[in-house]
């Protein structure tokens, strides 16, 4: 059956392919498309949004310069010699001397004393400071404007010999008497000795100096009494032309 069959098949395929009709290649014609002309888009205007900020200029802060008030330059009081006079290391006249002072001769007042009144000076004919009681000198300016000043003593000179020893005191009612031993000097050298002391008097308390004319008068008196809210006290120096000995105190018997 199954050889039979194909057979048949091709038999009938060919009889249907004789009755159709013959089939005809058709060919397209090519139809003539148009390239439409290129239209130019117009280009686009752009308004811009930005906004630009200006830099702004600073002006600079004006610094003002203060003005300047001058000082004024602090006049020292004049003075000038009205008698021959002694200058003194100290203000009293129991220092040791300094200079001598003749009328016309000028300086400068530097400073005054507290307890004496005396005026610490630079004369111009001087390379040094000394002290001269204000009777001696005709003073131009206001020495009230003046600090006090106190002297300094160890800043005179030097001094070959140290201060007096054994120093004793002795009191007897209002009388205090002081008493040490002597310091050998050579004459050249010899001034004595210094005493500095406050004592009251008369219910005051008083600055007190006091010298001997050489080495050999050790012992000196001197009147202080009850009364003063302040104890009494003193020291004493060796002098010799160079200048002071350091101070030595003196046990100041209270009364």
């Amino acid at each position: 059956m199954k050889t039979r069959a194909f057979p048949l098949l091709v038999f009938v395929l060919s009889a249907l392919a004789c009755n159709m009709p013959s089939l005809q290649v058709i060919t397209p014609t090519p139809t003539e498309t148009q390239t439409p002309a290129f239209t130019s888009t117009p280009e686009a205007t752009f308004t811009s949004t930005v906004t630009l900020t200006p830099t702004i200029a600073f002006t600079p802060t004006i610094t003002l310069t203060p003005t300047i008030s001058a000082t004024p330059t602090f006049a020292f009081p004049k003075v000038t010699v009205n008698k021959q006079a002694h200058c003194r290391y100290g203000p009293s006249v129991a220092f040791l001397h300094a200079a001598d002072l003749y009328p016309g001769d000028i300086g400068s007042v530097n400073g005054r004393f507290e307890y004496s009144g005396w005026l610490y000076i630079k004369f111009d004919k001087l390379k040094y400071y000394c002290w001269v009681a204000p009777s001696v000198v005709d003073v131009a300016g206001d020495i009230t404007t003046l600090y006090y000043t106190e002297p300094d003593l160890q800043s005179v000179g030097y001094s070959n010999y140290g201060p007096p020893g054994n120093i004793q005191t002795v009191r007897n009612g209002d009388e205090v008497t002081i008493t040490w031993d002597q310091v050998e000097m050579t004459t050249d050298h010899d001034r004595g000795y210094l005493i500095i002391a406050f004592v009251c008097q008369d219910g005051n308390y008083l600055w007190w100096t006091d010298s001997t004319d050489d080495q050999y008068t050790t012992s000196y008196t001197v009147r202080d009494e009850a009364g003063c809210p302040v104890p009494s006290e003193g020291v004493l120096y060796t002098v010799e032309k160079h200048g002071f000995s350091k101070p030595a105190q003196i046990p100041w018997p209270q009364p």
